[in-house]
């Protein structure tokens, strides 16, 4: 059985790290060809191509017309809430707003996703997407992030830097969108198939929309957080998939990240939802190993045995009788 104390330090330190530590990417001005090739795998997990990063084109600029968060310029966010914000009727309308513009602008990337295009091309086409509906991407710049949305293929489980690799028959790849729209961040995130995809895929797609889906309808007032976790770890066991501990949701508003941080593996934590909370469900499932390396771009996160992942997230806010999806 596993520790909870040493699940919740492998979380937190990996949340830690994942918004903190950034090193140089590499830059699309290179004109060499790519050192980097994809392996085919065809084992127990599928068949599929194992994905590590390519060429990394220049960071874009938003214009100076848009409303842009703290970290626009500097890099550096605000700190959020460390205790969960009640929102009131105004501030919810906004959430709503933000919520809308990104669950509006995810449902047009799949007419996008094909074999043959890449991502750094959806990075582009969303950027300007959010951009003509006058919001900012919330991940540029973002502790440095180089990118507008998060693309993570295959192997990569979360924070894939959109780059110039080729999307390949058979990959499976999500794509995280969040706005920062009116002064509030709407953010979520699903998963598309490129071309015809394996049966295993398919599979380990339905269980965490499954695990996702399981864990709103239990949301409501004064329902432990902690049963968000629980919910999760159970769908996706039941199902020999794994979860992976040190992917977390979160509470957002003004603020990007705050709290509370949500839990996708079953805990204990005694704190439960309010009306006027709102916050982030994420689960991402791993066809093997629950293990996450970052690699030398500080931010793209893989699975150490080269195993698949799927996430899926909605931005949820608890009402007075249950919750509201505001990302559908």
């Amino acid at each position: 059985m596993r520790s909870t104390r040493g699940i919740i330090q492998m979380a937190q330190s990996s949340k830690a790290y994942l918004l903190n530590f950034l090193k140089t990417v590499t830059r699309a001005g290179d004109a060499r060809i790519p050192r980097f090739v994809d392996i085919q795998n065809d084992n127990s997990f599928g068949k599929y191509a194992i994905v590590q990063p390519w060429l990394v084109s220049e960071q874009v600029t938003v214009p100076a017309y848009i409303p842009q968060p703290s970290y626009s310029q500097s890099s550096i966010p605000k700190n959020g809430p460390t205790i969960s914000e009640i929102k009131d009727k105004n501030q919810i309308e906004c959430m709503r707003q933000s919520c809308k513009l990104a669950s509006r602008i995810l449902r047009q990337v799949d007419i996008l996703i094909k074999p043959g295009i890449t991502t750094d091309f959806l990075d582009k086409q969303v950027h300007d997407m959010i951009i003509g509906n006058g919001a900012y991407p919330s991940p540029l710049n973002y502790h440095g992030f180089p990118k507008s949305i998060c693309t993570s293929v295959n192997n990569v489980a979360c924070h894939g830097i959109p780059d110039n690799r080729p999307l390949q028959q058979g990959d499976i790849i999500n794509v995280d969108i969040t706005v920062y729209l009116n002064g509030y961040h709407g953010d979520c995130s699903t998963m598309f198939q490129v071309g015809e995809v394996d049966s295993e895929a398919k599979r380990l797609i339905a269980i965490t929309e499954l695990c996702l889906k399981s864990a709103i309808e239990i949301c409501k007032p004064n329902e432990p957080f902690c049963n968000i976790g629980n919910v999760i770890e159970e769908t996706a066991n039941k199902h020999n998939l794994n979860v992976i501990p040190g992917l977390l949701g979160h509470g957002i508003g003004t603020y990007f990240h705050g709290a509370p941080d949500i839990f996708h593996f079953a805990n204990n934590f005694p704190e439960r939802m309010k009306s006027g909370m709102t916050f982030t469900i994420e689960p991402a499932l791993s066809q093997g190993t629950m293990q996450i390396e970052i690699l030398e771009d500080g931010w793209t996160a893989c699975t150490i045995d080269n195993s698949r992942t799927a996430q899926v997230e909605h931005t949820v806010l608890i009402t007075d009788t249950g919750c509201e999806v505001l990302t559908l």
